[in-house]
């Protein structure tokens, strides 16, 4: 039988209440704790938090720069290339795998949503929920504000505009921007 963490990864419903899943997500708060709360003994260092970063994240390539605060659920289920930046106050809900590539820069208040919920209200009752995952590729800017809904892929070297809502995926080497996110033009 599947245990709830497998059946979240697996993108079927699945009960958050689960205890395993309750501790994933109590580890994840202590590390975003000190993240977002305790100085940066060395900022501007590039790796002055890499220790952090390695015990919160499921991968962490080179160079990763993170203005606090910070939030996930998580966090093992993120999985980052090098020299990926978030400005202040992004979100990641990781439920579901999120894959960043490199050379990846998100502004302030950028969400990164995979978790989602039945549409059916009987079934949202249960209190199960289920999570698709999230790709964004390489040479990505995600201006801030912008939201990247569960299942969506982000091609390389996209740009997507302020206060955006991606609710599809986005092709390589495009400007796109709105809501819902649509392609402007190519880059």
């Amino acid at each position: 039988m599947k245990s709830e963490r497998m059946k979240m990864l697996a993108g079927e419903l699945y009960d958050a209440s689960d205890p395993e899943l309750v501790e994933g997500r109590r580890r994840a708060r202590e590390l975003l704790r000190r993240l977002n709360f305790e100085p940066d003994p060395d900022y501007g260092n590039p790796n002055s938090r890499r220790a952090l970063y390695e015990e919160l994240f499921g991968a962490v390539g080179a160079e990763v720069a993170i203005e606090p605060p910070f939030y996930c659920d998580y966090g093992k289920n993120i999985y980052l290339g090098d020299r990926v930046f978030f400005n202040f106050n992004c979100v990641i809900l990781d439920p579901a795998e999120v894959h960043i590539g490199s050379n990846v820069l998100f502004g302030p208040g950028v969400h990164i949503y995979t978790a989602t919920h039945p549409l059916d209200p009987g079934e949202r009752r249960k209190g199960l929920e289920s999570a698709l995952p999230v790709y964004i590729g390489n040479d990505v800017w995600v201006g801030g504000g912008a939201i990247i809904c569960p299942g969506v892929r982000i091609g390389d070297g996209a740009v997507i505009g302020a206060g955006a809502v991606v609710t599809k995926d986005v092709p390589p080497r495009v400007l796109a921007a709105g809501n819902p996110c649509r392609v402007i033009r190519e880059l």
